[in-house]
């Protein structure tokens, strides 16, 4: 009977008797060497595409490494597909550009996503691969599960993930890492990822409904509280119109320009007054509505 294999790493499984003074080359070649590359071993990857692991019984083989290794250089993700069985692989992405690989078992599995720059331990959990954890090159992140709330209690600081737009993991309700592409903190609110600690500011002149003016509790530094005017104070980004339930001028002066430069429509319930002289601009207009008046002085 010839000398089978295990049907994990591949390794030689002499039967009895077989090998009786002719053992060193199989227990060498075959058990030995290989183990060997299966704790310790390398497979380096430098081709730009997507790569099958080799499976070879009894002999040197890809998928048997402990480390794979990409070195390759591109934009495009690609897959490293790997035999679909027990197996804990260091994947280690050093691309020299943006690129993402992802680690399938044949068939092939969902497999998971190892991003640019990232270091990852990952292993088959009965239908598919899992990271069990990951680095940056830096620093390690492990899942830490917590029975009660959980204190930090030094005195300096908490560094959580980070990195680009393009190295956002997939979104679990809960997330939080800072971008370093927006500079700012996010975190994935269910639906999508969100700034965290701020809001995005953007020059809005398209909003047709009223809004509510913010005001802040500090002039300098971090405020605290945010307040609206509610209902007493409205502001309609698209047309600019800002309402007041009584404007005051505490110094006594209230300014308008001499010239309409915009069309307007005083509407129907409204009143309008203007100190003179004013000139409407040539190509507009302002129109009156019925029951309503316009007062220059």
């Amino acid at each position: 009977m010839a000398t089978a294999a295990t049907s994990l790493l591949g390794l030689a499984l002499p039967v009895t008797g077989e090998l009786s003074g002719t053992w060193g080359d199989t227990v060498n070649n075959s058990i030995t060497a290989l183990l060997d590359t299966a704790i310790a071993g390398t497979t380096t990857i430098t081709s730009d595409a997507d790569v099958t692991l080799t499976t070879t019984t009894l002999a040197a083989n890809t998928s048997r490494q402990a480390v794979l290794l990409w070195t390759a250089s591109g934009t495009a993700t690609r897959t490293i597909t790997a035999p679909a069985q027990s197996k804990i692989y260091i994947v280690i992405n050093k691309t020299g550009s943006t690129q993402s690989i992802k680690l399938v078992g044949v068939g092939p599995t969902t497999g998971v996503t190892i991003v640019a720059n990232e270091y990852a331990v990952c292993a088959w959990n009965g239908t598919d691969f899992i990271k069990v954890s990951n680095t940056n090159g830096a620093a390690t992140f492990t899942t830490l599960t917590a029975t009660a709330d959980s204190s930090f209690t030094s005195t300096g600081a908490l560094t959580i993930s980070k990195g680009t737009t393009g190295q956002r993991p997939t979104a679990a309700s809960g997330m939080l890492r800072f971008n370093t592409t927006t500079t700012e903190f996010e975190g994935y609110n269910g639906t999508a990822w969100a700034s965290v600690g701020g809001s995005a500011i953007s020059n809005d002149t398209a909003t047709a409904t009223n809004l509510y003016p913010a005001f802040l509790n500090a002039t300098t530094g971090t405020a605290a509280n945010i307040y609206t005017g509610n209902a007493y104070l409205l502001y309609k980004p698209s047309t600019g119109e800002l309402q007041s339930r009584v404007p005051v001028a505490s110094n006594g002066i209230v300014v308008n320009s001499q010239t309409v430069a915009t069309s307007y429509t005083i509407a129907a319930g409204f009143s309008g007054m203007s100190a003179g002289p004013i000139t409407v601009a040539s190509g507009q207009a302002v129109t009156v509505s019925s029951g309503s008046r316009w007062v220059i002085q």
